[in-house]
């Protein structure tokens, strides 16, 4: 928990907000957690990106983001497929996990409509918003970069000094699919997970909420089920790889 009395507020914010990331084309996954969010109550929910790739629904994901009119920044994958760009800035460990990314890339491009990459190409980088008394600053990969990847495991003097060159005591970010909670230097860091890719060994969705506690925010990662056998087979379907379609049951 961190303070935020001074951070900057809007009118009557909210005291309670999710944030949503890496749905990934995940139709049902986003489905799934939008219905988790509306039985829990709140109202107020923001997307950190990264809405198409790798799974077989970018146009219907796109759609219902802007009907639920969704405040929306733009992922990695999301910033290349709206310029028709061949390369989504992904990180890939082989050769092989380079092949698999590049052809979910051509898909994906091949796939989504002119509608929904004008939609993405007219995101922003990042959003502010305030939950209770106190200021979240919204990104995709860091406040550096849209596809830096922000571990668990990296150097705590890393977070310290992305801690000190922050406005608002609150960062949420996601891009890693591996949700985590901590604070560093005064600030409080919220990776939300995926919740159309997890790759923390979980299969289940993932999104964090975000709730105002009387010294600054409280933040929780809420796990939601879907039947990710029932979306493999659409990737499989799609013609998407074989193997992206086992990355869903095995979150890996």
């Amino acid at each position: 928990m961190v303070t935020g009395a001074d951070a900057g507020v809007s009118v009557d914010p909210p005291h309670e907000v999710v944030v949503i990331t890496d749905i990934h084309g995940n139709l049902p996954g986003l489905l799934a957690a939008l219905d988790r969010i509306e039985r829990l109550g709140i109202e107020s929910v923001f997307c950190g990106g990264d809405l198409v790739g790798y799974g077989p629904h970018p146009n219907e994901v796109c759609a219902l983001l802007a009907e639920r009119e969704i405040p929306t920044i733009y992922g990695n994958y999301d910033y290349a497929i709206a310029r028709d760009l061949e390369d989504c800035g992904c990180a890939y460990v082989t050769p092989h996990d380079r092949e698999i990314g590049q052809l979910s890339v051509d898909w994906t491009l091949a796939h989504t409509s002119r509608e929904s990459k004008d939609f993405m190409r007219e995101l922003p980088f990042d959003l502010r918003f305030a939950v209770g008394r106190t200021g979240v600053h919204l990104v995709h990969g860091s406040p550096r970069k849209v596809n830096e990847y922000l571990f668990e495991d990296k150097p705590a003097r890393l977070y310290e000094r992305l801690a000190a060159a922050e406005a608002d005591p609150v960062l949420v970010l996601g891009h890693t699919h591996k949700p985590w909670i901590h604070e560093y230097g005064g600030m409080l860091f919220v990776n939300c997970g995926s919740v159309g890719k997890p790759k923390d060994g979980d299969p289940r969705g993932a999104f964090a909420v975000l709730t105002a506690a009387a010294d600054g925010v409280e933040a929780r990662i809420e796990r939601i089920g879907y039947d990710a056998r029932a979306v493999a087979r659409e990737v499989r379907d799609a013609g998407l790889p074989g193997e992206l379609a086992d990355k869903l049951v095995l979150a890996a």
